[in-house]
């Protein structure tokens, strides 16, 4: 059912899979994979648990933290 949200947008199963492997991986982020499939997050979210693929929600190390708090610094 992923791959039919996928395809139904005009991308192809094979970039899919590509990004949930690396969301899977901790390469990229949740908003990252939605920007990289042109899905919202919440879809993302969806499609990821749908591959049984494990959600990681906040950062999730030290260095990770530390960007998230310079990026909404820069917000201000």
């Amino acid at each position: 059912m992923a791959s039919e949200r996928k395809n139904a947008r005009g991308g192809d199963s094979s970039d899919l899979a590509e990004t949930i492997g690396l969301y899977a991986l901790g390469e990229i982020s949740l908003g990252k994979a939605a920007e990289r499939t042109g899905v919202t997050r919440w879809e993302m979210r969806d499609i990821l648990r749908e591959a049984g693929v494990e959600l990681r929600l906040g950062p999730q190390s030290e260095e990770e933290l530390e960007s998230e708090v310079d990026v909404a610094l820069d917000l201000e």
